[in-house]
């Protein structure tokens, strides 16, 4: 690694240059050994890189923002789900795996809940077919909150 005045964490870093969806996506990525930092393979998510260090990343990147997306499209293939124009729910969207697979299988309208907040990729964050409510527990939920059938 090269030596800077400036550093960050490796994590923070692969957000901010856009080659990660998530912060959670990033550590994922560190800790399975596929960031490489100026040649070296950083395990170690938090450690402090060069803010114009190179980065590479090994291997092919998830098609979902998170892998519960891969568990989803897997489901909805295995049972013969068809959410194309469908408004859906995703409770407890946590990164948002599940949304983006929905949206990327040709759901119109995602109501994405969960009680955290700040979680869901920024790219679900602005797309304009999700609706996010956060701070909000999906047991309490309302037909008006929802505002239409999901």
């Amino acid at each position: 690694m090269k030596t800077s005045e400036t550093k960050i964490r490796l994590d923070q870093l692969l957000l901010q240059r856009g080659l990660v969806p998530s912060r959670e996506r990033a550590q994922a990525l560190v800790i399975e050994g596929k960031v490489l930092v100026d040649g070296q393979k950083i395990i170690k998510s938090g450690t402090s890189v060069a803010l114009e260090s190179e980065i590479r990343l090994l291997g092919e990147d998830l098609k979902y923002v998170s892998r519960g997306g891969l568990k989803l499209a897997r489901a909805l293939d295995y049972l013969k789900i068809d959410v194309d124009g469908k408004t859906c729910l995703d409770v407890g969207a946590s990164t948002g795996g599940f949304t983006d697979c929905l949206l990327q299988n040709g759901a119109k309208h995602v109501i994405a809940v969960d009680t955290g907040h700040g979680q869901i990729a920024m790219k679900l964050r602005q797309d304009p077919r999700v609706r996010l409510l956060e701070k909000t527990n999906a047991r309490y939920l309302t037909r008006e909150q929802l505002g239409e059938t999901v």
